[in-house]
């Protein structure tokens, strides 16, 4: 092992070979540094509700601790799934508690529907650019993905059409079509709704599946609500929840909607990977969910986001330089910055960490790695204002200096 040289090579499976670390959890280790500002990661607001946590946890093992501390249904707990749908039903979605599986936050939904739907070398169409985590969760089954651009009103309706028109003519159908609908991570990019019907429509004459993964629902802080693709088309979507960002994703609580026959295998798939989702977590969940503090709690997170997006966009303008673009979010966690001149962000991070200042490449966002490079995502949910001034000011040196740097070479 001194060597470097893996001994266990010859043994692993074929599928291995597509797994590789997000670019994010890369980042880990670096970001631990004091001096590094990051507006890389996608940690969440969870002040609000840090005093409640020891409240729910107290009552769960006063009232039902048995439960609570045993194995519980590979569909999840009744009572929570019950409280997910109350939540749902805000949006707009008429869901049965009998649809939903509760899994180990929604990553562990995009595992099950990848392990359900997909076998290696099938396709599947995503956005561009896409959810990393998405990417990683269907990659370890060796798909095919194929992204379909979006603009500053989501994907775009005719590029699908042509891309389901060329896989056609390849002989070949996608499994499903993969998309984070509303403030989608990572361009904050919400699908209008006249291209949500569009898309419907291209999906059904297609017989194409979709797959809506909605974790920004409730962290909505300016702009009107639109329907979900689920309440529009239940037959055709599947749904991914999560409380990460209601509640806290620490406690790992997601969930997948689905029709009837899918959710079956749903089930079984969870149950051979982990027979449940902690049961102690879910009711510490469903506690929360019925305390009637959740909206009180979201309206101070939804504050607290405004803010330092606003905060966000406001030292963007003062310290990075004209040549950068900006798509303005209505809600979610994150700002999607591109530079018009010729640049490459991922080489650019090893001088934006000297520089005390981290980001996410924008090539993690896409199946294909030589995409993307000229842009990148910032995260404004968990830095603090002052962090997010200091650290977007760094950014701006560092971007002078390479796009400088850029011109001096003829670039």
């Amino acid at each position: 092992m001194a060597s470097g040289v893996d001994p266990y090579r010859e043994i692993y499976s074929r599928r291995t070979e597509q797994m590789s670390g997000s670019e994010i959890r890369a980042l880990f280790s670096v970001l631990e540094r004091p001096e590094i500002v990051s507006l890389a990661g996608g940690n969440t607001y969870t002040d609000a509700v840090a005093g409640r946590v020891a409240e729910c946890v107290q009552a769960v093992l006063a009232r039902a601790s048995g439960v609570a501390l045993q194995y519980g249904p590979g569909t999840g707990l009744l009572g929570l799934r019950e409280r997910l749908c109350d939540l749902m039903a805000l949006e707009g979605i008429d869901a049965d508690p009998h649809h939903v599986v509760v899994t180990d936050g929604a990553q562990q939904g995009l595992e099950l529907i990848a392990k359900v739907f997909v076998d290696p070398g099938d396709v599947i169409l995503t956005e561009a650019p896409t959810y990393v985590g998405a990417l990683s969760a269907f990659s370890s089954y060796q798909v095919n993905a194929r992204s379909v651009p979006i603009d500053e009103e989501g994907l775009i309706p005719e590029e699908l059409a042509r891309t389901i028109i060329d896989l056609h003519g390849e002989g070949r159908r996608a499994k499903f079509l993969y998309m984070v609908p509303t403030f989608q991570n990572p361009s904050g990019v919400t699908l209008t709704p006249s291209r949500r019907a569009e898309i419907l429509e291209v999906c059904r004459r297609s017989d194409l599946l979709i797959i809506e993964d909605n974790p920004y629902a409730q962290v909505r802080f300016s702009g009107d609500p639109v329907t979900p693709l689920r309440a529009l088309a239940p037959d055709q979507v599947v749904y991914l929840g999560t409380l990460s960002k209601v509640f806290s994703p620490g406690i790992r609580i997601g969930w997948v909607l689905a029709p009837q026959p899918i959710r079956e295998r749903l089930v079984l798939a969870k149950e051979a990977a982990n027979l449940c989702t902690a049961p102690f977590n879910q009711m510490v969940a469903e506690e929360y969910l019925s305390s009637g503090s959740t909206e009180e709690d979201l309206q101070i997170v939804r504050k607290v986001y405004r803010e330092r997006c606003q905060a966000m966009l406001d030292a963007i303008d003062r310290h990075l330089p004209r040549e950068v673009v900006v798509r303005p979010p209505e809600g979610g966690l994150f700002v999607w910055v591109t530079v018009t001149d010729p640049l490459n962000t991922r080489d650019m991070l090893a001088r934006a960490l000297r520089g005390g200042v981290a980001y996410v490449p924008g090539t993690a966002f896409y199946p294909v790695k030589t995409d993307g490079k000229q842009s990148m995502r910032l995260n404004f949910s968990y830095p603090s204002i002052e962090q997010i001034e200091e650290g977007v000011e760094r950014l701006g040196r560092v971007l002078d200096e390479e796009l400088e740097l850029g011109r001096s070479l003829g670039i």
